[in-house]
């Protein structure tokens, strides 16, 4: 299939809805394993989200190497075509990389491109305005900042602003730092450009909605997508307090699947529900192995009545 380059950035360009941010599977020998990926692309699909994400947080980019990155982003294109969105996220170390990275997601179909800061080495504020402004007017596609404050670089709310004003390539933000006062600065913001408001940490998804916010990225959206587009659902159709009931049911699971690093937490969830992704990044010291266990049980017990629960909430919200 030819990939299809992406178009200038215009308000066509806005997101909004439930994406799942993919998580990478791996074979024994330690490999990406993309037959696995893909059938991982295909359960988050039937589940109804508006897209997906390659090579996120959840995917535990900085364990692949450049060229897993590309192929993985090329297969989502051709696994989804056009039922969905596919964005994917160009953030490396380095501008060389990220360039590298961001050229050929242009060139495969993605909808837009996921701008994380630079990891590893610590830069203040004025480094990150430099960098970003550098790659979007390199790349002059559609592009969104990923503020992932946990693992990279922070980026200021005052700088994402500054460079969402100013930057006409970029469409928007993905704000993973559950900083609550965010919310309502981002939105403000828009009083003087459109861009869209994407949540990145499900913590605070209600209150960001209630606030303007247009959707989420959703690591947890990888193994329990009907949760997530179920509470996106329920507002828009005017249903705020099934909404924030969802809520409540997606701040129990956060809670325990927070024992683990998140994309574990992930890997485990997809497992109960019958998709084997592969083995942990590290070896797991005996307390992870027992979180990991009480997790797995936990999870048995839980996502089949979260699963009912959402299929009557969207069922509701339909009628």
């Amino acid at each position: 299939m030819a990939a299809k380059k992406l178009t200038s950035p215009t308000l066509n360009n806005k997101l909004s809805g439930s994406y799942a941010a993919l998580l990478t599977p791996f074979d024994s020998k330690g490999k990406v394993d993309y037959e696995t990926f893909e059938r991982v692309i295909d359960f988050v699909l039937e589940r109804g989200v508006d897209g997906v994400v390659v090579g996120g947080g959840t995917a535990e980019y900085p364990h692949l190497d450049l060229a897993e990155r590309k192929e993985l982003t090329t297969l989502a294109v051709h696994r989804v075509q056009n039922k969905a969105k596919v964005l994917a996220n160009i953030g490396t170390s380095s501008l060389r990389g990220t360039l590298w990275l961001g050229e050929h997601a242009a060139a495969s179909g993605s909808y837009a491109l996921l701008l994380t800061m630079p990891y590893f080495f610590r830069y203040e504020q004025h480094d990150l305005k430099a960098y970003c402004e550098t790659v979007c007017r390199a790349l002059k596609v559609p592009c969104l900042l990923y503020n992932l404050p946990s693992f990279t670089n922070p980026l200021d709310a005052e700088t994402a602003i500054e460079l969402l004003l100013s930057e006409e390539n970029l469409i928007g933000i993905k704000d993973s730092s559950g900083d609550r006062r965010n919310l309502f600065r981002l939105a403000q913001a828009r009083r003087d450009r459109d861009f869209s408001l994407m949540v990145g940490d499900d913590g605070v998804l209600f209150e960001a909605l209630t606030t303007g916010w247009d959707g989420a990225i959703s690591g947890l959206a990888c193994f329990v997508p009907e949760l997530i587009v179920s509470l996106l659902r329920s507002f828009r159709a005017g249903n705020r307090q099934q909404a924030w009931d969802l809520q409540k049911l997606l701040n129990q699971m956060i809670e325990q699947v927070l024992h683990l690093p998140i994309p574990w937490g992930v890997r485990v969830g997809l497992a109960v529900r019958g998709l084997s992704t592969g083995d942990f990044a590290l070896p797991l010291s005996a307390l992870r192995r027992q979180q990991v266990a009480e997790l797995r049980v936990w999870l048995s017990d839980w996502l089949p009545t979260c699963v009912g629960i959402c299929q009557g909430s969207t069922t509701n919200s339909s009628q």
